[in-house]
């Protein structure tokens, strides 16, 4: 792709170095700013740049934040007794967007995949620990991608685990094995967080 302006290649070579961008939707992208009012262009950047500046991960769940803790966490009116462990922020907004949650969440950052180097020193599995030794939770809801790496982590946490007085649920069969949970359409999820089920008919424990 040859470009009469260097800065317009510039610009098109950072937007492409985004997730799923080539060149030509890159390209796009940049004309239509060309397009836009100055001052409109600044703002769509100052957001960027002060998303990108003053983002915070939450201390409770390690969600992103505005603050120290987030929106979720702070609010008095969820469910204080109940953790959905996911595997990343795309996964919360998923499971916010059902309406059908009301309880807290824990990111993992990840799930465990030895073979790429994912070990549990890498994931957020010492808080969750934590939370649920200090706090009167009842229940922990495993709403994990299914598939084998998602299998492996909801096994670890249950062993590491089963001494606390804490159930531990995973969401329903819904969503097909080896799927991704934040490409689930928002009924299909929904679903399966009602229908959740005990941890016992989902991994054998030994």
């Amino acid at each position: 792709m040859i470009f009469s302006s260097k800065l317009i290649e510039d610009a098109v070579q950072e937007f492409s170095r985004l997730p799923g961008i080539g060149k030509k939707t890159a390209l796009r992208m940049v004309l239509q700013l060309l397009k836009m009012d100055e001052q409109e262009v600044d703002e769509f950047t100052g957001a960027v740049s002060r998303m990108r500046h003053g983002i915070r991960f939450c201390k409770e769940c390690h969600n992103v934040a505005d603050s120290e803790v987030c929106v979720v966490c702070v609010n008095p009116g969820r469910n204080r007794n109940q953790i959905c462990v996911v595997e990343n922020i795309r996964d919360v907004i998923a499971i916010e967007s059902t309406q059908q949650f009301s309880g807290l969440y824990h990111v993992l950052g990840g799930i465990l995949s030895p073979l790429d180097g994912v070990g549990p020193e890498q994931l957020n599995l010492s808080t969750l620990h934590q939370r649920v030794k200090n706090n009167e939770v009842s229940e922990l809801i495993m709403a994990l991608s299914p598939t084998i790496e998602g299998d492996t982590t909801v096994y670890y946490i249950a062993r590491q685990l089963k001494d606390l007085p804490v159930t531990i649920t995973t969401i329903a069969r819904g969503i097909a094995f080896g799927g991704e949970l934040e490409y689930a359409d928002e009924m299909t999820l929904a679903r399966s967080i009602a229908k959740r089920l005990p941890i016992d008919n989902y991994v054998t424990m030994k």
